[in-house]
């Protein structure tokens, strides 16, 4: 979603990890500390008796992120699971700022998790575009961040969403197309001071007045009375939200004002980061190419960015690395199949042998080369097919394919 390009953090030198919605800089090789995070937000870490919980609700074993702890904290998950247990209605709210012209792998996980939480709930989703977000906080036209938008709906529909069940909007053209939408954004708006607003986003007096505001645009999508089309005018359906945690100032702050606007609270499951090629203590940036994989990526390029740039855990030289082994916890190669590689039997693997020395940085990265190229090829593949028709279909508000 959000994602701040003018405040030089990264060029400081760095004594803490430092989260917010624009910013994401670690202290550490092995990147943030997510223990402290929580404690610092206030949230609460997954742990196995959520995961059961969840198993033995569904029926079924856990996404690999959630199996792994790339989703690893949490707020109200055990209310979300006790009206799904009810039989009872939820639904989920994601986001994209559309930034660049193509996506990278960073930008999938929230929405690989998502389709899984909308196949095995099956429950309805909105996707909020924010292309007002990235005109007021990049150098772009609203008219270049509207096209971005349409654009990067292609990349996410290509996940395979259903399209009787997903609405994926832009601010630009929703906003002004649904009065209810607004009306909620008001009374965000409403409730929430400036002091209040720059002690949780760290405004500062020359940021502009749009960028003040538009945390009520984000906070907005998390009740169901901004959707009255979705949910046949519904205000009390409660609502879930993977997000990475760099995003959970703006549902603090939603949390927050939601009972005195008569309103439920979302509850929300959030995900660790995914590291630039060049290590952890920061996050892929869509506007340095060598720090990604993109989505449009080719084969060569990938084998490319992996061989030239992915940070290595290993060894100095071949006898190094065979007698003490490679650090997992830094490697780049290793963390990317963390996310991506499903097999866990083969991962387990693959960190015993890196960690004693017996499989080299070199084999790891073929390793990794293999997974993405797999990925990113299927994902070419199903973008291709992907029709301005169904973009269209799936920005249209209607009424959703699920009973209430």
């Amino acid at each position: 979603m959000a994602e701040r390009v003018e405040s030089g953090i990264a060029e400081l030198e760095v004594q803490e990890d430092v989260v917010d919605p624009w910013n994401v800089v670690s202290k550490s090789a092995t990147g943030i500390d997510y223990d402290k995070l929580i404690t610092k937000f206030g949230s609460t870490k997954i742990d196995d008796e959520l995961i059961k919980r969840m198993e033995k609700a569904t029926g079924k074993p856990v996404h690999h992120l959630l199996r792994r702890g790339v989703f690893f904290s949490m707020r109200d998950m055990h209310e979300i699971l006790t009206l799904y247990e009810q039989k009872q209605p939820f639904f989920l709210y994601t986001g994209r700022g559309p930034s660049s012209e193509a996506m990278h792998l960073g930008h999938l996980i929230p929405f690989i998790f998502t389709k899984w939480l909308q196949d095995t709930f099956d429950v309805p989703l909105v996707i909020q575009m924010t292309d007002d977000e990235k005109f007021l906080w990049k150098d772009m036209t609203i008219e270049e961040a509207n096209r971005l938008a349409h654009e990067n709906t292609k990349d996410i529909i290509a996940l395979g969403f259903d399209v009787e069940k997903t609405f994926i909007f832009s601010d630009v053209e929703y906003i002004g197309s649904c009065p209810e939408f607004y009306m909620n954004m008001c009374r965000i708006q409403k409730l929430v001071t400036f002091s209040q607003a720059k002690a949780i986003f760290g405004f500062a007096p020359c940021d502009s007045i749009g960028k003040i505001a538009f945390p009520a645009i984000q906070a907005a999508p998390s009740f169901s009375s901004s959707f009255p089309m979705i949910f046949n005018g519904k205000v009390d359906v409660p609502c879930l939200i993977p997000c990475a945690i760099d995003q959970d100032p703006y549902f603090r702050m939603t949390r927050d004002v939601a009972p005195r606007m008569g309103c439920l609270k979302p509850a929300l499951i959030h995900s660790t980061f995914f590291p630039a090629l060049q290590g952890a203590q920061s996050k892929m940036s869509a506007s340095d190419p060598t720090s990604s994989i993109f989505l449009t990526d080719t084969d060569e390029e990938i084998e490319n960015k992996i061989k030239r740039y992915a940070y290595s855990g290993g060894g100095a030289t071949i006898e190094e690395h065979k007698q003490k082994g490679g650090n997992c916890d830094t490697d780049v190669s290793y963390q990317y199949l963390t996310f991506f590689l499903e097999d866990d039997e083969k991962l387990t693997t693959i960190e015993q042998e890196y960690s004693n020395g017996t499989l080299t940085t070199g084999k790891l990265k073929e390793e990794l080369i293999t997974v993405l190229q797999r990925l990113v090829g299927e994902h070419r593949r199903n973008r291709k097919l992907v029709t301005d028709e169904m973009v269209k279909k799936f920005m249209t508000p209607r009424k959703l394919n699920f009973q209430y």
